[in-house]
């Protein structure tokens, strides 16, 4: 069964740092583009980052650049998310994302449309 597991939220300062982990159950996870997406109450799903299969191309939503950084380790089959400088507004659940189709020579942001996987979510809270 393929399961993608995030873990790391958690109740934060503003200005504090969380890294947030995505580990995958299958030992193809290195074939799949993974996207990290946050959804707050009362707003609709958006795109936060996305990395290559290698780890070696990365995008990120613009208002986020330079205060997220996202990774990954294909031997632990993990990605990870790195928050900076956390402001309340990025107050929201963070899912993870695996897609087997995504090329980032698209051009194109990753979007739900190509996700084959879903993480079940982990909550981060930014008190002001």
């Amino acid at each position: 069964q393929v399961q993608l597991a995030e873990s790391g939220g958690g109740l934060v300062q503003a200005g504090d740092s969380l890294r947030l982990s995505c580990a995958a159950s299958f030992r193809t996870f290195s074939r799949y583009a993974v996207g990290w997406f946050r959804q707050a109450p009362g707003k609709e799903r958006e795109f936060v980052a996305a990395i290559s299969r290698s780890g070696g191309s990365s995008d990120y939503a613009d208002s986020l650049k330079g205060r997220f950084t996202v990774s990954r380790d294909n031997v632990k089959n993990t990605v990870y998310l790195q928050l900076n400088s956390l402001k309340p507004e990025d107050t929201a659940i963070y899912y993870c994302a695996a897609s087997s189709g995504y090329r980032f020579t698209t051009g194109q942001r990753m979007g739900a449309r190509e996700i084959d996987y879903w993480g079940q979510g982990t909550q981060v809270t930014v008190s002001s």
